[in-house]
């Protein structure tokens, strides 16, 4: 029966956070991923002639701190890269038409006497218990949430956001110190998943991927780990870091009623789809993405902010419930091309949470009942969906378990 200080089960951003945050104090950190690769939603897609595309996640900020604080303790702060010219155009699709936008022009597109009608109230309107939805359809009007305020809301998290906590736990809108030592908002040479990478090779960190695991138990004073390969892994201290529906099916046995609070989150799926094109062949203008309005997909992010002298990639977010020769179809469609067009293929499905009214108070009850415990729960369903909102809740976790929260 092998053993370690820290058994951490998920290879996204959020295990990867906290397996190195916790080597970093001197533990002995197993890491268990079940794909074959670590980063999870920090996903960039590599070629084989060398050129990368993001599949997940695309664009980080400086007010990223404990991020950061990552990308400078694990060695890639020298690779990080400004993004280009075209992270100012973006583009919206409404019934076959193109509109090519700065965000200053996104505000053109509003029905500003729709917009008078409902901004007075709707600024004295209080903000407490409303969603998404409720709070900017009543600031701007349904017709301009519906028509264009929804659609890029609607982007940033790969699904609708109407129901969505306007504030709190869930949120999307989140204010943040800035780092000033960094740019405002960047990439990496070679793409986020540099970062993924580079945390992995932590002192004290072993990570093995390809290697599932099958149920979780107490044992003693800590854990046991049962793996897809037929091990049986001991430690004091174990962390999910697994979507909330995967840690559900985990904790069911032996933490109900952690799992009956996890079970009441939402969640949505999302099939996303990446080609890249020969410059040549792509006819769309340069921009950071692409926005549609009621279409098969949530969004079109492009790799043109860090752009290449030989190729274009773009990665399609889809709606749920969809046939692959449907979706492969749509972006040939945008894209004005054939599939003999297409350098690279490359496919991802992923889970998202769907966070709604309430969220905050979910959040609540889980904490209460990991208090006390060397359980950790971290991932995107907790705190929101951004990359710092994961590794901010992953280095909160180890706080509270590791030998200063002990």
């Amino acid at each position: 029966m092998a053993s370690h200080d820290v058994v951490v089960v998920g290879g996204g951003i959020s295990g990867l956070s906290l397996a190195w945050k916790a080597a970093q104090d001197g533990q002995r950190v197993l890491l268990l991923e079940r794909s074959g690769r670590v980063g999870g939603s920090l996903h960039s897609e590599r070629t084989a002639d060398g050129y990368w595309f993001e599949l997940g996640a695309h664009t980080t900020y400086n007010s990223y701190g404990a991020f950061l604080d990552i990308v400078v303790g694990a060695g890639v702060a020298g690779q990080v890269r400004e993004r280009g010219p075209a992270r100012s155009r973006m583009g919206l699709l409404t019934h076959g038409e193109y509109r090519w936008l700065t965000p200053p022009r996104v505000l053109l597109q509003l029905n500003w006497l729709e917009a008078a009608r409902h901004l007075p109230l709707g600024l004295l309107s209080s903000k407490d218990g409303q969603t998404i939805y409720s709070r900017f359809s009543r600031l701007l009007g349904r017709g301009n949430y519906d028509r264009v305020l929804g659609p890029f809301l609607a982007a940033v998290p790969s699904q609708r956001a109407d129901g969505f906590p306007l504030s709190g736990p869930g949120s999307l809108f989140k204010k943040r110190p800035r780092r000033k030592d960094f740019i405002r908002s960047f990439g990496f040479d070679g793409g986020l998943q540099v970062v993924a990478e580079a945390a992995s090779r932590a002192t004290g960190l072993t990570v093995e991927t390809g290697v599932g695991v099958e149920a979780v138990a107490r044992q003693g004073a800590g854990f046991s780990v049962t793996t897809s390969d037929g091990r049986t892994i001991a430690a004091p201290a174990l962390a999910l870091a697994v979507p909330s529906e995967v840690a559900v099916t985990l904790l069911r046995p032996q933490f109900g009623e952690l799992a009956s609070h996890l079970a009441s989150i939402g969640t949505a799926v999302v099939d996303s789809l990446g080609v890249v094109l020969p410059r040549a062949k792509a006819w769309m203008p340069e921009c950071a993405f692409l926005v549609p309005v009621d279409d098969l997909f949530f969004s079109c992010v492009t790799r043109d902010p860090f752009p290449d002298s030989g190729h274009r990639g773009f990665a399609f977010h889809f709606r749920p419930g969809l046939t692959r020769a449907e979706r492969l179809g749509r972006v040939l469609e945008v894209l004005r091309v054939t599939e003999a067009d297409l350098l690279h293929l490359a496919e991802r499905r992923c889970s998202l949470p769907s966070p709604a009214l309430g969220h905050g108070a979910i959040v609540a009850e889980l904490d209460h009942h990991l208090a006390g415990g060397r359980l950790m729960l971290t991932g995107n369903y907790f705190d929101g969906l951004s990359i710092e909102d994961c590794v901010a809740r992953s280095f909160a976790e180890w706080r509270r378990v590791g030998p200063a929260g002990a």
